[in-house]
C-alpha cells in the first residue's frame, strides 16, 4: 500500500482562517494524493504540538503563527504552506535553514481579484463621504448631508499612489486607470520593473508617492515595512489626501495615523486592517466620521474562500507527487527531497 502523508494544520479553537467548511474542502483535496488532514489545536501546551510535527509531511498555516520552535519539531517536514498571500506569521529565516520549502498562495480567483476590489471600494467610499453622508440621511439630516458635500475632490484625473506594486497592487493600479486615475507606484523589490509599466504604474520614489491624492498600501510586512508609515511619511501627505491599507495593519503606525487625522493632516482613511486586532471598541478611529474601518475582510467572498482551501491544497498535492510548487517564497532554499 503507497504511504499516506500527513497533512498537520495547527489552529486556535473557534478561530478559522480561511473560513467555515475549508477544512472538509481541504480534506478532500489531500485524500487524492494519499494524504490525511490532521487538524491539532495549540492551547498553550507546546508539548501536543510537537508530539504531532514529528511526522508531518506538510505544515499547514491555521490560525496559530508558524515559529521556529514549530519547524524545528517537524523532522520530515517537505513544506509549510499558507492559503494567503501575506506570510509574516511564518518564520521565514527558520524554514529556509531547516530546507524546508515556504509556499503562499497569491491566487487571482482568491485574492488579487478580491483585495484589488475591497481597495479600490475603499477609495471610492472615502472620496465620496459614503460613511459620513450615510450616517447623516439615515438620521433624517438629509440637509446636513448637503451642507456636509464640501470639500470633496475628485478621483477623475487625480494621482493614485500605490506602495507595494505586486500582483495584487498591479491589479489594482488597472481597475483605477478605468476611473481615470494617474498611477505612480514605489517598490524597491519588483524584480520585473516592466510589469509595473504594463499596468499603468510609473515607478518612483516612496517620497513622490506620499504626496498623491490617494495612497494605497499593498507591501509585505517585513522589517523595512514595519511602520513604514509613519508620522514622517504623513508629514509629507497632503491635507487633502486619503489613505488606504489593505494590506497588513503594522505597515502604519496606528498612533502616527490618528495624530495625523485630528490634526487634520490629511482628509481621511479606509482601513481593513489595524495594528491590533480586533480592532478596540475604544479606538478613536472607530469615532471619526472620515475613517471607514472594517473587518480584515478585503480577501473574502463567498467565491473566493470556496476556492481558496482548492488552491493550497492543489500546491500541497504537487509538492506530495514529486514536483515543485507554483509559488515558492523561500526561493533560495535546498528542499529535503528532489522536487521537479
Amino acid at each position: 500500500m503507497a504511504k499516506k502523508f500527513k497533512i498537520l494544520k495547527i489552529s486556535r479553537a473557534g478561530v478559522g482562517v480561511v473560513g467555515p467548511g475549508a477544512v472538509a474542502k481541504e480534506a478532500a483535496e489531500f485524500a487524492r494524493v494519499n494524504a490525511e488532514l490532521v487538524e491539532v489545536f495549540y492551547t498553550g501546551n507546546k508539548n501536543d504540538i510537537v508530539a504531532a510535527a514529528k511526522d508531518a509531511d506538510i505544515i499547514l498555516l491555521g490560525s496559530v503563527p508558524i515559529e521556529r520552535w514549530i519547524v524545528e519539531a517537524a523532522p520530515k517536514c517537505i513544506a509549510v504552506m499558507c492559503q494567503s498571500v501575506g506570510y509574516d506569521s511564518i518564520d521565514v529565516k527558520a524554514c529556509t535553514e531547516n530546507n524546508i520549502l515556504l509556499v503562499n498562495s497569491p491566487s487571482f480567483e482568491w485574492c488579487i481579484e478580491e483585495v484589488s476590489n475591497h481597495a479600490m471600494g475603499l477609495l471610492l467610499a472615502c472620496a465620496k463621504k459614503f460613511k459620513m453622508l450615510d450616517s447623516l440621511v439615515s438620521q433624517g439630516r438629509f440637509t446636513d448631508a448637503k451642507k456636509a458635500q464640501p470639500w470633496m475632490g475628485s478621483i477623475y484625473g487625480q494621482t493614485l499612489g500605490i506602495v507595494g506594486c505586486g500582483a495584487i497592487g498591479r491589479m489594482v493600479a488597472r481597475k483605477a486607470k478605468a476611473f481615470g486615475l494617474n498611477v505612480i507606484g514605489y517598490d524597491p523589490y519588483i524584480a520585473q520593473v516592466y510589469l509595473a509599466k504594463e499596468n499603468g504604474i510609473t515607478l518612483t520614489s516612496l517620497e513622490e508617492v506620499l504626496k498623491a491624492d490617494y495612497i494605497t498600501l499593498h507591501p509585505d510586512l517585513n522589517e523595512t515595512s514595519f511602520h513604514m508609515i509613519n508620522e514622517k511619511a504623513f508629514a509629507q501627505m497632503k491635507p487633502s489626501a486619503y489613505l488606504i491599507n489593505t494590506s497588513r495593519g503594522k505597515v502604519v503606525d496606528d498612533v502616527a495615523l490618528v495624530k495625523a487625522l485630528q490634526e487634520k493632516r490629511i482628509a481621511g482613511a479606509g482601513l481593513d486592517v489595524f495594528e491590533v486586532e480586533p480592532l478596540p471598541k475604544d479606538s478613536p478611529l472607530t469615532m471619526m466620521d472620515n475613517v471607514i474601518v472594517l473587518s480584515h475582510s478585503a480577501s473574502y467572498s463567498t467565491y473566493a474562500f470556496d476556492i481558496a482551501p482548492i488552491k493550497i491544497a492543489q500546491e500541497v498535492a504537487r509538492v506530495l507527487t514529486g514536483k515543485l510548487p507554483l509559488n515558492i517564497v523561500n526561493k533560495s532554499v535546498t528542499p529535503r527531497v528532489k522536487l521537479v
